[in-house]
Protein backbone atom coordinates (compact mmCIF):
# COMPACT_ATOMS: atom_id res chain seq x y z
CA UNK A 1 0.00 0.00 0.00
CA UNK A 2 2.75 2.13 0.46
CA UNK A 3 4.22 2.06 -2.69
CA UNK A 4 0.65 2.67 -4.13
CA UNK A 5 0.93 5.77 -1.84
CA UNK A 6 4.09 7.05 -3.58
CA UNK A 7 3.35 6.32 -7.17
CA UNK A 8 0.03 8.34 -6.25
CA UNK A 9 2.07 11.31 -5.79
CA UNK A 10 5.44 10.72 -7.72
CA UNK A 11 2.73 12.10 -10.80
CA UNK A 12 3.40 15.83 -9.20
CA UNK A 13 6.92 15.61 -8.88
CA UNK A 14 7.24 17.40 -12.61
CA UNK A 15 4.53 19.42 -11.76
CA UNK A 16 5.91 20.82 -7.91
CA UNK A 17 6.24 24.57 -9.98
CA UNK A 18 2.88 24.66 -11.19
CA UNK A 19 0.99 22.92 -8.12
CA UNK A 20 2.25 24.86 -5.48
CA UNK A 21 1.41 28.61 -7.71
CA UNK A 22 -1.93 26.61 -8.12
CA UNK A 23 -2.27 26.16 -3.99
CA UNK A 24 -1.19 29.58 -3.36
CA UNK A 25 -3.97 31.02 -5.71
CA UNK A 26 -6.71 29.00 -4.13
CA UNK A 27 -5.67 29.99 -1.17
CA UNK A 28 -5.64 33.71 -2.10
CA UNK A 29 -8.95 33.47 -3.95
CA UNK A 30 -10.74 31.23 -0.28
CA UNK A 31 -9.09 34.45 2.01
CA UNK A 32 -10.31 36.94 0.05
CA UNK A 33 -13.62 35.45 -0.10
CA UNK A 34 -13.92 35.93 3.83
CA UNK A 35 -12.27 39.51 3.69
CA UNK A 36 -15.12 40.89 1.49
CA UNK A 37 -18.20 40.29 3.83
CA UNK A 38 -15.53 42.54 6.27
CA UNK A 39 -15.55 44.98 4.10
CA UNK A 40 -19.53 45.54 3.95
CA UNK A 41 -19.90 45.35 7.76
CA UNK A 42 -17.47 47.65 7.68
CA UNK A 43 -19.19 50.35 6.10
CA UNK A 44 -23.12 49.45 6.79
CA UNK A 45 -21.82 49.08 10.99
CA UNK A 46 -20.36 52.69 10.38
CA UNK A 47 -22.95 54.56 8.57
CA UNK A 48 -25.42 52.76 10.93
CA UNK A 49 -23.47 53.90 13.77
CA UNK A 50 -22.41 57.75 12.60
CA UNK A 51 -19.01 56.96 13.17
CA UNK A 52 -17.73 58.11 9.58
CA UNK A 53 -15.97 62.10 9.44
CA UNK A 54 -16.51 61.92 5.92
CA UNK A 55 -19.15 58.98 5.22
CA UNK A 56 -19.22 59.63 1.20
CA UNK A 57 -15.38 59.46 0.52
CA UNK A 58 -15.07 56.33 3.15
CA UNK A 59 -17.26 54.52 1.44
CA UNK A 60 -16.18 55.13 -1.46
CA UNK A 61 -12.44 53.82 -0.80
CA UNK A 62 -14.16 50.43 0.75
CA UNK A 63 -15.56 50.09 -2.51
CA UNK A 64 -12.88 50.79 -4.43
CA UNK A 65 -10.76 48.30 -2.15
CA UNK A 66 -13.85 45.22 -2.43
CA UNK A 67 -13.68 45.55 -6.01
CA UNK A 68 -9.50 45.36 -6.01
CA UNK A 69 -10.33 42.15 -3.58
CA UNK A 70 -12.96 40.61 -6.37
CA UNK A 71 -10.13 41.36 -9.32
CA UNK A 72 -7.78 39.76 -7.20
CA UNK A 73 -10.09 36.97 -6.21
CA UNK A 74 -11.05 36.40 -10.03
CA UNK A 75 -7.70 36.37 -11.32
CA UNK A 76 -6.73 33.68 -9.26
CA UNK A 77 -9.92 31.85 -9.64
CA UNK A 78 -9.27 32.29 -13.16
CA UNK A 79 -5.38 30.98 -12.68
CA UNK A 80 -6.13 27.70 -10.27
CA UNK A 81 -9.07 26.66 -12.30
CA UNK A 82 -7.05 26.80 -15.99
CA UNK A 83 -3.63 25.79 -14.82
CA UNK A 84 -5.03 23.48 -12.28
CA UNK A 85 -6.62 21.66 -15.77
CA UNK A 86 -3.80 21.72 -17.61
CA UNK A 87 -1.84 20.15 -14.40
CA UNK A 88 -4.15 17.54 -14.28
CA UNK A 89 -4.70 17.02 -17.73
CA UNK A 90 -0.86 16.87 -18.19
CA UNK A 91 -1.00 14.46 -15.71
CA UNK A 92 -3.39 12.00 -17.00
CA UNK A 93 -1.40 12.10 -20.23
CA UNK A 94 1.98 10.81 -18.40
CA UNK A 95 -0.42 8.28 -17.20
CA UNK A 96 -2.00 7.41 -20.37
CA UNK A 97 1.47 6.81 -22.19
CA UNK A 98 2.87 5.03 -19.26
CA UNK A 99 -0.07 2.95 -19.28
CA UNK A 100 -0.08 2.21 -22.87
CA UNK A 101 3.49 1.78 -22.59
CA UNK A 102 3.11 -1.30 -20.13
CA UNK A 103 0.18 -2.52 -22.47
CA UNK A 104 2.79 -2.78 -25.43
CA UNK A 105 4.85 -4.53 -22.93
CA UNK A 106 2.47 -7.53 -21.91
CA UNK A 107 2.53 -10.88 -23.53
CA UNK A 108 -0.44 -12.86 -25.60
CA UNK A 109 -1.43 -14.35 -22.55
CA UNK A 110 -2.44 -11.14 -21.02
CA UNK A 111 -4.95 -10.23 -23.99
CA UNK A 112 -6.17 -13.61 -24.01
CA UNK A 113 -7.55 -13.50 -20.26
CA UNK A 114 -9.33 -9.78 -21.39
CA UNK A 115 -11.70 -7.98 -23.16
CA UNK A 116 -10.26 -5.29 -25.24
CA UNK A 117 -13.39 -3.26 -23.77
CA UNK A 118 -12.46 -2.98 -20.03
CA UNK A 119 -8.66 -2.03 -20.93
CA UNK A 120 -10.39 0.74 -22.79
CA UNK A 121 -11.82 1.92 -20.01
CA UNK A 122 -8.51 1.71 -17.85
CA UNK A 123 -6.80 4.15 -20.34
CA UNK A 124 -10.00 6.59 -21.11
CA UNK A 125 -12.39 6.98 -18.39
CA UNK A 126 -10.36 5.96 -15.19
CA UNK A 127 -7.49 8.14 -16.22
CA UNK A 128 -10.10 10.84 -16.65
CA UNK A 129 -11.60 10.73 -13.07
CA UNK A 130 -8.05 10.33 -11.83
CA UNK A 131 -7.05 13.65 -13.32
CA UNK A 132 -10.07 15.41 -11.80
CA UNK A 133 -9.16 14.24 -8.18
CA UNK A 134 -4.99 15.26 -8.91
CA UNK A 135 -6.17 18.70 -9.94
CA UNK A 136 -9.50 19.12 -7.80
CA UNK A 137 -8.50 17.42 -4.92
CA UNK A 138 -5.84 19.63 -3.06
CA UNK A 139 -7.20 22.85 -4.30
CA UNK A 140 -10.54 21.87 -3.35
CA UNK A 141 -9.48 20.86 0.33
CA UNK A 142 -7.38 24.07 0.70
CA UNK A 143 -10.24 26.26 -0.06
CA UNK A 144 -12.96 24.78 1.81
CA UNK A 145 -10.82 24.47 4.56
CA UNK A 146 -9.76 28.25 4.59
CA UNK A 147 -13.64 29.06 3.94
CA UNK A 148 -14.39 27.06 7.16
CA UNK A 149 -12.03 28.11 9.69
CA UNK A 150 -11.80 31.58 8.77
CA UNK A 151 -15.91 31.75 8.75
CA UNK A 152 -15.46 30.03 11.78
CA UNK A 153 -13.24 32.23 13.81
CA UNK A 154 -15.01 35.34 12.58
CA UNK A 155 -18.69 34.14 13.75
CA UNK A 156 -17.16 32.96 16.99
CA UNK A 157 -15.90 36.72 17.43
CA UNK A 158 -19.16 37.88 15.77
CA UNK A 159 -21.58 36.46 18.33
CA UNK A 160 -20.33 33.19 20.41
CA UNK A 161 -24.13 31.85 21.42
CA UNK A 162 -25.62 32.49 17.77
CA UNK A 163 -22.18 31.27 16.12
CA UNK A 164 -22.61 27.78 18.46
CA UNK A 165 -26.22 27.46 17.55
CA UNK A 166 -25.29 27.62 13.90
CA UNK A 167 -22.38 24.66 14.83
CA UNK A 168 -24.69 22.71 16.57
CA UNK A 169 -26.26 21.74 12.70
CA UNK A 170 -22.73 21.09 11.33
CA UNK A 171 -22.47 17.43 12.79
CA UNK A 172 -25.75 16.47 12.17
CA UNK A 173 -25.27 17.55 8.29
CA UNK A 174 -22.13 15.58 7.49
CA UNK A 175 -23.08 12.27 9.49
CA UNK A 176 -26.56 13.08 6.74
CA UNK A 177 -24.17 13.63 4.37
CA UNK A 178 -21.76 10.09 4.71
CA UNK A 179 -24.46 8.06 5.45
CA UNK A 180 -25.73 8.41 1.84
CA UNK A 181 -21.92 9.47 0.14
CA UNK A 182 -21.61 5.92 1.51
CA UNK A 183 -24.62 4.28 -0.55
CA UNK A 184 -23.01 6.43 -3.65
CA UNK A 185 -19.82 5.29 -3.48
CA UNK A 186 -20.97 1.52 -3.53
CA UNK A 187 -23.07 2.46 -6.38
CA UNK A 188 -20.58 4.17 -8.54
CA UNK A 189 -18.22 1.30 -8.03
CA UNK A 190 -20.91 -0.83 -9.44
CA UNK A 191 -21.90 1.87 -12.22
CA UNK A 192 -17.92 1.81 -13.89
CA UNK A 193 -17.84 -2.14 -14.11
CA UNK A 194 -21.37 -1.30 -15.63
CA UNK A 195 -19.33 1.01 -17.81
CA UNK A 196 -16.61 -1.54 -18.41
CA UNK A 197 -19.19 -4.25 -19.56
CA UNK A 198 -20.93 -1.89 -21.99
CA UNK A 199 -17.37 -1.24 -23.74
CA UNK A 200 -16.14 -4.77 -23.69
CA UNK A 201 -20.05 -5.87 -25.08
CA UNK A 202 -19.98 -2.58 -28.37
CA UNK A 203 -15.98 -3.72 -29.06
CA UNK A 204 -17.49 -7.36 -29.71
CA UNK A 205 -20.46 -6.57 -31.43
CA UNK A 206 -18.72 -3.79 -33.66
CA UNK A 207 -15.60 -5.90 -34.24
CA UNK A 208 -17.69 -8.25 -35.80
CA UNK A 209 -20.39 -6.20 -37.42
CA UNK A 210 -20.01 -7.95 -40.78
CA UNK A 211 -20.40 -11.48 -38.85
CA UNK A 212 -23.83 -10.00 -37.01
CA UNK A 213 -24.66 -8.41 -40.50
CA UNK A 214 -24.32 -12.05 -42.52
CA UNK A 215 -26.34 -14.23 -39.69
CA UNK A 216 -29.10 -11.16 -39.39
CA UNK A 217 -28.27 -11.14 -35.84
CA UNK A 218 -28.99 -7.40 -35.49
CA UNK A 219 -31.82 -7.73 -33.19
CA UNK A 220 -30.13 -10.33 -31.01
CA UNK A 221 -27.13 -8.09 -30.81
CA UNK A 222 -29.80 -5.16 -29.99
CA UNK A 223 -31.17 -7.17 -26.64
CA UNK A 224 -27.56 -8.26 -25.68
CA UNK A 225 -27.13 -4.74 -26.04
CA UNK A 226 -29.80 -3.68 -24.29
CA UNK A 227 -29.65 -6.66 -21.27
CA UNK A 228 -26.06 -4.41 -20.21
CA UNK A 229 -27.58 -1.08 -20.99
CA UNK A 230 -30.26 -1.74 -18.62
CA UNK A 231 -28.20 -3.12 -15.63
CA UNK A 232 -25.95 0.06 -16.33
CA UNK A 233 -29.46 2.43 -16.16
CA UNK A 234 -30.23 0.55 -12.74
CA UNK A 235 -27.12 1.61 -11.35
CA UNK A 236 -27.26 5.23 -12.41
CA UNK A 237 -31.29 5.01 -10.99
CA UNK A 238 -29.70 4.04 -8.18
CA UNK A 239 -25.94 6.48 -8.31
CA UNK A 240 -29.21 9.68 -8.44
CA UNK A 241 -32.08 8.23 -5.85
CA UNK A 242 -28.71 8.69 -3.33
CA UNK A 243 -27.92 11.82 -4.95
CA UNK A 244 -31.48 13.45 -4.65
CA UNK A 245 -31.32 12.26 -0.49
CA UNK A 246 -28.07 13.86 -0.13
CA UNK A 247 -28.45 17.47 -2.13
CA UNK A 248 -32.60 17.60 -0.90
CA UNK A 249 -31.40 16.75 2.90
CA UNK A 250 -28.30 19.15 3.26
CA UNK A 251 -30.67 21.84 1.30
CA UNK A 252 -33.16 22.15 3.92
CA UNK A 253 -30.30 21.99 6.59
CA UNK A 254 -29.55 24.97 4.65
CA UNK A 255 -33.01 26.51 5.03
CA UNK A 256 -33.30 25.69 8.91
CA UNK A 257 -29.65 27.38 9.48
CA UNK A 258 -30.55 30.72 7.51
CA UNK A 259 -34.36 30.71 9.86
CA UNK A 260 -31.93 29.96 12.73
CA UNK A 261 -29.73 32.72 12.29
CA UNK A 262 -32.54 35.52 11.44
CA UNK A 263 -34.66 34.48 14.48
CA UNK A 264 -31.92 33.95 16.88
CA UNK A 265 -30.54 37.11 15.44
CA UNK A 266 -33.75 39.15 15.66
CA UNK A 267 -34.03 38.16 19.34
CA UNK A 268 -30.65 38.96 19.97
CA UNK A 269 -30.91 42.48 17.58
CA UNK A 270 -33.98 43.18 20.36
CA UNK A 271 -32.06 42.52 23.10
CA UNK A 272 -29.33 44.58 22.03
CA UNK A 273 -26.89 42.08 22.04
CA UNK A 274 -26.19 42.16 18.18
CA UNK A 275 -26.95 45.02 16.03
CA UNK A 276 -28.03 44.98 12.37
CA UNK A 277 -24.92 44.86 10.08
CA UNK A 278 -23.92 41.78 12.51
CA UNK A 279 -26.50 40.02 11.58
CA UNK A 280 -26.21 40.63 7.75
CA UNK A 281 -22.34 39.99 8.15
CA UNK A 282 -23.52 36.17 9.62
CA UNK A 283 -25.78 35.93 7.07
CA UNK A 284 -23.32 36.34 4.12
CA UNK A 285 -20.29 34.01 5.89
CA UNK A 286 -23.32 31.28 6.75
CA UNK A 287 -22.55 30.25 2.27
CA UNK A 288 -18.66 30.21 3.43
CA UNK A 289 -19.33 28.11 6.56
CA UNK A 290 -22.02 25.93 5.19
CA UNK A 291 -20.63 25.27 2.12
CA UNK A 292 -17.48 22.79 2.81
CA UNK A 293 -20.09 20.67 4.39
CA UNK A 294 -22.47 20.46 1.42
CA UNK A 295 -19.49 19.63 -0.68
CA UNK A 296 -18.20 17.21 1.15
CA UNK A 297 -20.27 15.02 -0.74
CA UNK A 298 -19.17 15.80 -3.74
CA UNK A 299 -15.36 15.89 -2.58
CA UNK A 300 -15.93 12.49 -1.40
CA UNK A 301 -17.15 11.32 -4.49
CA UNK A 302 -14.95 12.98 -6.52
CA UNK A 303 -12.06 11.21 -4.37
CA UNK A 304 -13.95 8.20 -4.43
CA UNK A 305 -14.39 7.64 -8.50
CA UNK A 306 -10.25 9.11 -8.30
CA UNK A 307 -9.25 6.60 -6.19
CA UNK A 308 -10.94 3.79 -7.42
CA UNK A 309 -9.68 5.00 -11.03
CA UNK A 310 -5.85 4.85 -9.50
CA UNK A 311 -6.22 1.17 -8.09
CA UNK A 312 -7.63 -0.31 -11.38
CA UNK A 313 -4.89 1.87 -13.07
CA UNK A 314 -2.16 0.16 -10.62
CA UNK A 315 -3.91 -3.51 -10.62
CA UNK A 316 -3.15 -3.18 -14.41
CA UNK A 317 0.77 -1.13 -13.61
CA UNK A 318 1.47 -3.69 -11.30
CA UNK A 319 1.20 -6.92 -13.80
CA UNK A 320 4.96 -7.72 -14.19
CA UNK A 321 5.24 -9.00 -18.32
CA UNK A 322 5.50 -12.46 -18.05
CA UNK A 323 7.76 -12.58 -21.17
CA UNK A 324 10.78 -10.12 -20.64
CA UNK A 325 14.78 -9.65 -21.43
CA UNK A 326 16.90 -11.55 -18.42
CA UNK A 327 19.59 -9.04 -17.40
CA UNK A 328 22.59 -9.92 -19.86
CA UNK A 329 20.34 -10.52 -22.84
CA UNK A 330 22.19 -9.98 -25.94
CA UNK A 331 21.44 -8.60 -29.32
CA UNK A 332 21.58 -11.06 -32.71
CA UNK A 333 24.29 -9.80 -34.89
CA UNK A 334 24.18 -11.17 -38.40
CA UNK A 335 21.64 -14.43 -37.71
CA UNK A 336 21.96 -17.15 -40.05
CA UNK A 337 18.81 -18.85 -39.27
CA UNK A 338 19.36 -22.27 -37.65
CA UNK A 339 16.44 -22.84 -34.98
CA UNK A 340 16.01 -26.26 -32.63
CA UNK A 341 13.44 -27.21 -30.63
CA UNK A 342 14.94 -29.45 -27.52
CA UNK A 343 12.42 -31.56 -25.76
CA UNK A 344 9.94 -28.91 -25.74
CA UNK A 345 6.68 -28.67 -23.69
CA UNK A 346 3.84 -25.84 -23.73
CA UNK A 347 0.57 -25.40 -21.74
CA UNK A 348 -1.36 -22.51 -21.77
CA UNK A 349 -1.78 -22.23 -17.91
CA UNK A 350 -1.25 -24.72 -14.72
CA UNK A 351 -4.02 -25.96 -14.85
CA UNK A 352 -4.75 -27.10 -18.50
CA UNK A 353 -3.02 -30.14 -20.26
CA UNK A 354 -0.05 -29.63 -22.60
CA UNK A 355 -0.39 -28.31 -25.82
CA UNK A 356 2.67 -29.44 -26.76
CA UNK A 357 5.46 -32.18 -25.50
CA UNK A 358 8.35 -33.79 -26.44
CA UNK A 359 8.97 -31.71 -29.49
CA UNK A 360 12.34 -32.01 -30.60
CA UNK A 361 13.24 -30.30 -34.39
CA UNK A 362 16.01 -29.23 -35.74
CA UNK A 363 15.82 -27.08 -38.45
CA UNK A 364 18.96 -25.61 -40.96
CA UNK A 365 19.21 -22.24 -41.89
CA UNK A 366 17.64 -21.63 -45.12
CA UNK A 367 15.58 -24.67 -44.94
CA UNK A 368 11.80 -24.72 -45.86
CA UNK A 369 9.81 -26.84 -43.65
CA UNK A 370 5.58 -27.31 -43.37
CA UNK A 371 3.94 -28.37 -39.82
CA UNK A 372 0.58 -30.25 -40.73
CA UNK A 373 -1.36 -32.04 -38.26
CA UNK A 374 -4.94 -32.04 -37.51
CA UNK A 375 -6.81 -28.68 -35.74
CA UNK A 376 -5.84 -27.91 -32.47
CA UNK A 377 -2.57 -30.41 -31.75
CA UNK A 378 -0.51 -26.97 -31.24
CA UNK A 379 0.94 -26.44 -34.99
CA UNK A 380 0.45 -22.25 -34.80
CA UNK A 381 1.65 -22.88 -31.05
CA UNK A 382 4.85 -24.10 -31.83
CA UNK A 383 5.42 -21.49 -34.16
CA UNK A 384 4.26 -18.37 -31.62
CA UNK A 385 7.07 -20.23 -29.03
CA UNK A 386 9.84 -19.12 -31.59
CA UNK A 387 9.55 -15.15 -31.08
CA UNK A 388 8.13 -15.35 -27.78
CA UNK A 389 4.68 -14.69 -27.75
CA UNK A 390 4.19 -17.50 -25.00
CA UNK A 391 6.97 -18.45 -22.76
CA UNK A 392 7.83 -22.52 -23.35
CA UNK A 393 6.90 -24.29 -20.32
CA UNK A 394 9.79 -26.91 -20.57
CA UNK A 395 12.81 -27.43 -22.95
CA UNK A 396 14.33 -24.75 -24.67
CA UNK A 397 14.60 -23.31 -28.46
CA UNK A 398 17.84 -22.72 -30.11
CA UNK A 399 18.42 -19.90 -32.46
CA UNK A 400 22.05 -20.26 -34.22
CA UNK A 401 22.76 -21.88 -30.94
CA UNK A 402 21.44 -19.45 -28.53
CA UNK A 403 18.84 -20.03 -26.07
CA UNK A 404 15.90 -17.54 -27.19
CA UNK A 405 15.42 -16.83 -23.32
CA UNK A 406 18.75 -14.89 -23.58
CA UNK A 407 18.48 -12.94 -26.74
CA UNK A 408 16.54 -9.23 -26.48
CA UNK A 409 12.52 -9.45 -27.03
CA UNK A 410 13.25 -6.78 -29.78
CA UNK A 411 15.98 -8.45 -31.33
CA UNK A 412 14.64 -11.63 -31.35
CA UNK A 413 11.45 -10.79 -33.14
CA UNK A 414 13.16 -8.34 -35.55
CA UNK A 415 14.78 -11.30 -37.05
CA UNK A 416 11.16 -12.90 -37.23
CA UNK A 417 8.52 -12.26 -39.99
CA UNK A 418 4.88 -13.16 -39.63
CA UNK A 419 2.19 -13.43 -42.39
CA UNK A 420 -1.27 -14.70 -40.81
CA UNK A 421 -3.86 -15.58 -42.12
CA UNK A 422 -6.10 -13.01 -40.03
CA UNK A 423 -4.09 -10.14 -41.63
CA UNK A 424 -4.56 -6.93 -39.45
CA UNK A 425 -4.09 -3.33 -41.25
CA UNK A 426 -4.03 -0.28 -39.66
CA UNK A 427 -6.33 2.71 -40.14
CA UNK A 428 -4.22 4.91 -42.47
CA UNK A 429 -2.74 4.60 -46.05
CA UNK A 430 -1.57 1.82 -48.26
CA UNK A 431 1.68 3.36 -47.44
CA UNK A 432 1.85 3.59 -44.01
CA UNK A 433 0.66 -0.18 -43.70
CA UNK A 434 3.57 -1.27 -45.62
CA UNK A 435 6.48 0.97 -43.75
CA UNK A 436 4.92 -0.55 -40.48
CA UNK A 437 7.72 -3.25 -41.40
CA UNK A 438 10.30 -0.67 -40.85
CA UNK A 439 9.16 2.76 -39.95
CA UNK A 440 11.95 4.97 -41.59
CA UNK A 441 11.95 3.14 -45.07
CA UNK A 442 11.86 5.51 -48.11
CA UNK A 443 8.63 5.34 -50.21
CA UNK A 444 11.10 3.44 -52.99
CA UNK A 445 12.08 1.28 -50.20
CA UNK A 446 8.42 0.55 -49.84
CA UNK A 447 7.09 0.69 -53.88
CA UNK A 448 10.28 -2.17 -53.98
CA UNK A 449 8.98 -4.47 -51.57
CA UNK A 450 5.20 -4.05 -52.68
CA UNK A 451 6.44 -5.39 -56.34
CA UNK A 452 8.33 -8.08 -54.84
CA UNK A 453 4.62 -8.87 -53.14
CA UNK A 454 2.99 -8.53 -56.15
CA UNK A 455 1.04 -5.79 -54.66
CA UNK A 456 2.32 -2.51 -56.74
CA UNK A 457 -0.17 -3.13 -59.61
CA UNK A 458 -3.58 -3.47 -57.83
CA UNK A 459 -2.29 -0.46 -55.30
CA UNK A 460 -1.46 1.85 -58.19
CA UNK A 461 -5.21 1.23 -59.51
CA UNK A 462 -6.89 2.55 -56.18
CA UNK A 463 -8.14 6.34 -56.55
CA UNK A 464 -4.67 7.59 -54.70
CA UNK A 465 -2.05 4.74 -55.30
CA UNK A 466 0.06 4.42 -52.14
CA UNK A 467 -1.78 7.32 -50.42
CA UNK A 468 -5.28 5.75 -50.80
CA UNK A 469 -7.04 5.09 -46.99
CA UNK A 470 -7.99 1.51 -46.47
CA UNK A 471 -10.35 1.41 -43.70
CA UNK A 472 -10.23 0.09 -40.42
CA UNK A 473 -8.67 -2.87 -40.46
CA UNK A 474 -8.45 -2.17 -44.39
CA UNK A 475 -11.88 -2.75 -44.64
CA UNK A 476 -11.40 -1.10 -48.23
CA UNK A 477 -9.65 -4.00 -49.40
CA UNK A 478 -10.51 -7.72 -50.73
CA UNK A 479 -8.62 -10.54 -48.82
CA UNK A 480 -6.15 -11.47 -51.61
CA UNK A 481 -4.89 -7.73 -52.03
CA UNK A 482 -4.71 -7.19 -47.90
CA UNK A 483 -2.75 -10.34 -47.25
CA UNK A 484 -0.55 -8.79 -50.34
CA UNK A 485 0.13 -6.13 -48.44
CA UNK A 486 1.10 -7.81 -45.18
CA UNK A 487 3.59 -9.77 -47.06
CA UNK A 488 4.98 -6.17 -48.63
CA UNK A 489 5.07 -5.40 -44.89
CA UNK A 490 7.50 -8.73 -44.40
CA UNK A 491 9.76 -7.83 -47.22
CA UNK A 492 9.86 -4.44 -45.93
CA UNK A 493 11.23 -5.92 -42.78
CA UNK A 494 13.36 -8.49 -44.76
CA UNK A 495 13.75 -10.91 -41.47
CA UNK A 496 16.20 -14.02 -42.24
CA UNK A 497 13.26 -16.06 -40.47
CA UNK A 498 9.63 -16.37 -42.00
CA UNK A 499 6.38 -18.19 -40.14
CA UNK A 500 3.51 -18.68 -42.49
CA UNK A 501 0.20 -19.37 -40.00
CA UNK A 502 -2.06 -20.54 -42.90
CA UNK A 503 -2.12 -17.40 -44.85
CA UNK A 504 -3.51 -18.50 -47.83
CA UNK A 505 -6.40 -20.56 -46.37
CA UNK A 506 -9.22 -18.40 -46.23
CA UNK A 507 -8.40 -17.15 -50.09
CA UNK A 508 -10.09 -18.23 -53.30
CA UNK A 509 -8.42 -20.00 -56.21
CA UNK A 510 -6.68 -16.67 -57.92
CA UNK A 511 -6.10 -14.86 -54.75
CA UNK A 512 -4.37 -17.81 -53.49
CA UNK A 513 -2.02 -18.40 -56.75
CA UNK A 514 -0.56 -14.49 -56.42
CA UNK A 515 -0.24 -15.06 -52.70
CA UNK A 516 1.55 -18.16 -53.07
CA UNK A 517 3.75 -16.89 -55.94
CA UNK A 518 4.54 -14.11 -53.55
CA UNK A 519 5.28 -16.22 -50.52
CA UNK A 520 7.90 -18.17 -52.42
CA UNK A 521 9.46 -15.29 -53.59
CA UNK A 522 9.73 -14.13 -49.86
CA UNK A 523 10.96 -17.30 -48.67
CA UNK A 524 14.04 -17.64 -50.65
CA UNK A 525 17.48 -18.03 -48.76
CA UNK A 526 15.35 -17.78 -45.38
CA UNK A 527 14.47 -19.76 -42.81
CA UNK A 528 10.67 -20.62 -43.11
CA UNK A 529 7.78 -22.59 -41.09
CA UNK A 530 4.63 -23.27 -42.96
CA UNK A 531 1.34 -24.22 -41.41
CA UNK A 532 -0.32 -25.33 -43.50
CA UNK A 533 -4.11 -26.42 -44.27
CA UNK A 534 -4.62 -27.24 -48.10
CA UNK A 535 -2.31 -29.68 -48.72
CA UNK A 536 -1.65 -29.53 -51.95
CA UNK A 537 0.19 -26.15 -51.37
CA UNK A 538 3.61 -27.30 -49.72
CA UNK A 539 4.86 -29.81 -52.09
CA UNK A 540 7.57 -27.59 -52.47
CA UNK A 541 8.35 -27.89 -48.70
CA UNK A 542 12.08 -29.70 -48.08
CA UNK A 543 10.46 -31.11 -45.17
CA UNK A 544 6.91 -31.58 -43.64
CA UNK A 545 6.36 -32.19 -39.85
CA UNK A 546 2.95 -33.83 -38.96
CA UNK A 547 2.38 -33.19 -35.46
CA UNK A 548 -0.44 -35.61 -33.46
CA UNK A 549 -1.10 -35.03 -29.50
CA UNK A 550 2.06 -37.17 -29.23
CA UNK A 551 4.06 -34.58 -30.16
CA UNK A 552 5.88 -34.67 -34.01
CA UNK A 553 4.37 -38.32 -35.14
CA UNK A 554 5.63 -37.92 -39.23
CA UNK A 555 8.36 -35.80 -40.93
CA UNK A 556 9.91 -36.09 -44.39
CA UNK A 557 9.37 -34.94 -47.91
CA UNK A 558 5.85 -35.12 -49.82
CA UNK A 559 6.26 -38.08 -51.79
CA UNK A 560 8.07 -39.67 -48.92
CA UNK A 561 4.87 -39.26 -46.88
CA UNK A 562 2.80 -40.61 -49.26
CA UNK A 563 4.76 -43.62 -49.81
CA UNK A 564 4.71 -43.85 -45.91
CA UNK A 565 0.91 -44.46 -46.26
CA UNK A 566 0.69 -42.99 -42.36
CA UNK A 567 -1.02 -40.12 -40.95
CA UNK A 568 -0.25 -37.26 -43.28
CA UNK A 569 -1.04 -39.64 -46.15
CA UNK A 570 -4.87 -40.26 -44.62
CA UNK A 571 -5.10 -35.99 -43.93
CA UNK A 572 -4.14 -35.86 -47.66
CA UNK A 573 -6.56 -38.27 -48.77
CA UNK A 574 -9.38 -36.84 -46.69
CA UNK A 575 -8.77 -34.05 -48.18
CA UNK A 576 -8.91 -34.76 -51.95
CA UNK A 577 -11.66 -37.33 -50.88
CA UNK A 578 -13.77 -33.48 -49.67
CA UNK A 579 -12.76 -31.72 -52.46
CA UNK A 580 -13.96 -34.00 -55.25
CA UNK A 581 -17.20 -34.40 -52.94
CA UNK A 582 -18.29 -30.67 -53.22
Amino acid sequence: MSFRIKKFFSYYKPYLGLFFSVIVCAFIAATVTLVIPLCTRYITKNVLQGNMSNPLQQIYQVGALMVFLVIIQKACNFYYDYWGHVMGAMMENDMRKELFGHYQKLSFSFYDERKIGKLMSRITNDLLLLSELYHHGPEDYVVYLVKFIGAFVILIRINTKLALVVFAFLPIMAIYSLYFNKKINAAIKRNYEKIGDINAQVEDSLSGIRVVKSFANEELEIKKFAKQNNKFLESRKNIYRNEAFIYNGVDIFIHLITVTVVVFGGVCIVKATLDLADLITFLMYISSLIEPVQKLNHMTVQFQQGISGFQRFMDILEIEPDIKDMPNAIELEDVKGDVEFINVGFKYSKGQDYVLKNINLKVKAGEYIALVGYSGVGKTTLCSLLPRFYELTEGKILLDGIDIRKIKLDSLRKSIGVVQQDVYLFSGTVLENIRYGKPNATKEEVIEAAKKANAHEFIMDLPDGYYTDIGQRGIKLSGGQKQRLSIARVFLKNPPILIFDEATSALDNESEKIVQSSLQQLAQNRTTFVIAHRLSTIRNAERIIVLSDDGIEEEGSFEELIALNGSFARLYKTQLDNYYNI
